[in-house]
């Protein structure tokens, strides 16, 4: 049973009805009192669950803590977020209204660019565990757009995925357009997304047009042909209205080259879809190398030219090694997170 069902259950054990539950539950992931609602829990909720709110309440709060937070001086701000079983993972809250979720404890994907699959998969997230990110990023913000880009790959945890995402786009009054499936590409995520009640916007991890490139960039992603990828993405995007959201990430000498913007011209052209370059952040211990400003805005700017929707992005909360790719299962005490801006919790 997912972790959302439990709750539900246990809820119904109580003596709630769905609209009791429907209630308790908008109130917890909208970061709200119980008795903040529209009705007074004593008027409202059987009495057999107002007896157990504190306890149900205390149930939700373990879900997920917040142990650290690490400010940036873009606005944004890195969340460490504390699992029931001592596992960790990472949030970041983003400028206008954003937040950046993780749906595994590591990943399987291996990205060689990537600090999040270096230790591997630790573990799945359960449904509940992703909603309580926003939770406690909603304690301190509004949040009104959730993207599924932290830690792990979720198309390899598809069933805890979606059922959070449609929690957060019924329950969690999220804009359905607002919650977006970040994913390398998998052939249950394209076959199970235009099935769901919500449907997310996607976002589809490239990288590169050349397949043997992205196979070694990428290790253990499916195999696709770049094009197939991107036809697959725009069949979703036309079906659901919001446009693919194509991911780049810019390493100089090794995707960045004039044959690359002459191909990814050629798969894009006609598509429903924008480009997101992203200059790599830059992590320890491996040698790839960010390209300079000038470079990375000379190549979006000759891309959007030619006909592509183009977005140079600077990743938030670089500072605080929360940009893209550097998020991971951090211990709370470790010399990074105490160097970097510590707010302890």
């Amino acid at each position: 049973m997912r972790q959302l069902d439990q709750i539900n259950a246990v809820l119904h054990a109580h003596g709630a009805s769905k609209l009791h539950a429907d209630q308790f539950l908008r109130q917890w992931v909208t970061a709200q009192p119980q008795a903040a609602g529209r009705r007074s829990p004593e008027g409202f909720f059987p009495k057999a669950m107002v007896a157990a709110l504190p306890e149900l309440e205390d149930t939700l709060d373990r879900i997920a803590t917040l142990r650290s937070e690490h400010p940036s001086k873009d606005g944004s701000k890195r969340l460490l977020v504390g699992l029931a079983d001592g596992q960790s993972v990472e949030s970041v809250l983003l400028a206008r209204d954003g937040l950046c979720i993780s749906s595994q404890v590591g990943c399987a994907v291996g990205c060689q660019f990537c600090m999040t699959g270096r230790d591997g998969l630790l573990r799945q997230l359960g449904s509940a565990e992703m909603v309580a990110q926003v939770v406690l990023a909603r304690r301190q913000r509004v949040v009104k757009k959730v993207v599924f880009m932290g830690m792990g790959e979720p198309s390899h945890n598809l069933d805890n995925v979606l059922d959070a995402i449609q929690f957060l786009g019924t329950t969690g009054g999220i804009g359905h357009k607002n919650l977006v499936f970040s994913t390398v590409g998998d052939p249950r995520a394209f076959q199970r997304l235009p099935e769901g009640v919500v449907k997310p916007a996607l976002a589809l991890s490239l990288h590169t047009t050349d397949a043997a490139l992205r196979a070694r960039l990428l290790p253990r992603a499916p195999v696709y042909e770049p094009a197939e990828l991107i036809a697959l993405g725009d069949a979703y995007a036309r079906a659901t209205g919001y446009p693919l959201q194509v991911q780049w990430t810019l390493i100089e000498g090794v995707n960045d080259s004039a044959q690359e913007v002459d191909r990814l011209i050629e798969l894009m052209q006609g598509r429903y879809a924008m480009l997101n370059l992203i200059p790599w952040n830059s992590l320890d211990g491996l040698e790839f190398k960010r390209p300079s400003a000038e470079r990375a805005l000379a190549m979006a700017k000759e891309i959007h030219s030619r006909g592509v929707l183009t977005k140079l992005r600077q990743s938030a909360g670089q500072d605080v090694d929360g940009g893209c790719g550097q998020l991971r299962a951090r211990d709370p005490g470790s010399k990074q997170n105490r160097r970097m801006n510590l707010i302890p919790v």
